[in-house]
């Protein structure tokens, strides 16, 4: 049973939506504008209309990539600290402003009020904070360079220095869009790059205010653009477009692929973060106190709808059932209702597109022969809300095993040999994270070395900081977001050699 129970909502997020959801959600070189056409925006709890947002076209998308384009050597030849302070204002107002962000995502998105207002906005904020550190750490290098054919009298001095790759492109998904979003515009701007950013259609608010709070602290007209609407019109247009240096994307590993072959023509630098199956391996020796809630919450938390969410759970065989059971009677205890109720522990998936989607893969799978332990149905009004499902007796090869379902569906298999278990994780087409529990420090060691994926996380899982680089191996994507590696994919290298 869902309850549906929705607290009306703050007056300055009424405010906001009476600005901003009736399709004024275009913002190109410092102006808001609306569209010619507008998309509805529905709150996946109870399928109703939030408001409106911009459908932008190619046009619209033209218009802001040419803005970030003009404003390029505007940001780049602000100072270091000049573009620090801006960053770091950014932080204070959305920290200022954390209720009406945290609202906004609950509402668009879905998710319990306390995961945006506790978790993921505060992560956002933090990305703003230590990429404008990490903006006045920019360096090249002197090089004692060889050359031994320099002009008799003069010597060569030779150097390298960090470029911005230019307007990037920020294309981020609807499970955890403010975060995400961070992810991608803070080390962008650290490294003096202009943005054009495209959220997802389904989750549109958050950026929105974001934008406003950006406009605030001072961000110059045209460094960030903001251009909503459909991904197959605005966001393909933007894929494509020759002004755009640089594309970052998190999303589906299908979507990547459509992303990439559009870039080609162009050569066009790309973060990729994509999808996951990522494994949650218990050894014998784990503290269940510790590691059945931290399996359960690995695929439970934000209703499954997180990329490294730990969907294949491997346990020992002596303690499977023990374990099983365990995340069972945890997922049959969350609180399931609208996100705003603050007595919610899980939402609803995003739309009912999405949650006949994840629906369909539990099907298939009681279809192959696989057990279904809990769960497994469609819940509420909408049918929106998937109840926390657990599926056993599957094979290696089961769809459910192999691809990302992005629902709160975990399969549970045993494993009796430490290498049989390694080979069982890496049998797959992602490589984005991984968690091993256990309290043995040597198992720990092994298996990180030997699991293929980005983030290997011992004793915990989805722990995250702005310090640490997220990504993926395999067909999880390409490059890092987070950490001093993600600024680095913002800069170009450029060598000077001079004779003097």
């Amino acid at each position: 049973m869902v309850q549906i129970n929705r607290p009306d909502l703050r007056p300055e997020t009424r405010a906001f939506l009476d600005r901003r959801a009736q399709g004024q959600g275009l913002l190109i070189d410092g102006q808001w504008s609306e569209a010619a056409e507008t998309l509805p925006t529905v709150d996946p709890a109870t399928n109703g209309t939030i408001g409106l947002i911009a459908d932008a076209s190619a046009s619209d998308v033209d218009d802001a990539v040419q803005a970030a384009r003009r404003a390029l050597p505007v940001w780049r030849r602000m100072t270091p600290a000049q573009r620090a302070g801006i960053l770091w204002k950014i932080a204070d107002l959305m920290e200022a402003r954390i209720d009406d962000l945290a609202e906004l995502e609950t509402l668009d998105q879905g998710k319990p009020l306390f995961v945006g207002r506790w978790a993921e906005i505060p992560g956002a904020i933090g990305q703003f904070r230590f990429f404008a550190g990490q903006s006045m750490m920019i360096e090249g290098n002197m090089i004692d360079s060889s050359i031994n054919y320099q002009p008799e009298g003069k010597q060569v001095r030779s150097w390298t220095v960090r470029e911005p790759v230019g307007v990037v492109a920020a294309i981020v998904p609807w499970n955890s869009p403010l975060v995400l979003t961070a992810m991608k515009l803070a080390p962008a701007l650290a490294a003096g790059c202009t943005i054009v950013l495209k959220p997802a259609e389904d989750t549109t608010l958050s950026a929105l205010l974001l934008g406003e709070i950006m406009m605030e602290a001072g961000l110059p007209a045209g460094v960030l653009n903001i251009v909503t609407g459909a991904g197959a019109t605005a966001g393909a247009a933007l894929a494509s477009h020759p002004g755009v240096a640089k594309i970052a994307f998190t999303g589906s590993t299908a979507t990547g692929r459509a992303i990439m072959d559009a870039a080609k023509t162009d050569f066009k630098r790309m973060t990729l973060e994509l999808g996951g199956k990522s494994p949650a391996i218990v050894m014998p020796d784990a503290d269940l106190e510790l590691a059945i809630p931290g399996v359960a919450n690995a695929i439970f938390f934000n209703a499954g709808q997180v990329c490294i969410a730990g969907s294949r759970l491997y346990v020992h065989r002596s303690i499977h059932d023990q374990v099983v059971e365990g995340v069972v009677r945890y997922g049959q205890g969350l609180a399931m209702g609208h996100g705003l109720d603050p007595v919610t522990q899980m939402g609803p998936l995003v739309s009912s597109r999405h949650a006949d989607r994840v629906a369909r893969f539990v099907d298939g799978a009681r279809k192959d022969g696989a057990s279904i332990l809990s769960g497994g149905e469609l819940l509420g009004n909408a049918g929106t809300f998937m109840a926390p499902t657990v599926v056993t007796d599957v094979r290696p090869d089961m769809e459910i095993v192999q691809e990302e379902v992005f629902g709160p569906v975990v399969v549970a298999q045993p494993f009796d040999d430490v290498e049989d278990v390694i080979a069982a994780a890496n049998d797959s087409q992602y490589g984005l994270a991984a968690s091993v529990w256990t309290e043995s420090l040597s198992t720990a060691h092994r298996m990180s070395s030997a699991i293929e994926a980005g983030t290997v996380w011992i004793n915990c899982h989805a722990m995250y900081d702005a310090s640490l680089p997220i990504g993926g191996v395999k067909r999880s994507g390409w490059g890092r977001d987070s950490g001093k590696q993600a600024l680095d994919s913002y800069l170009e290298w450029k060598t000077v050699c001079a004779v003097l």
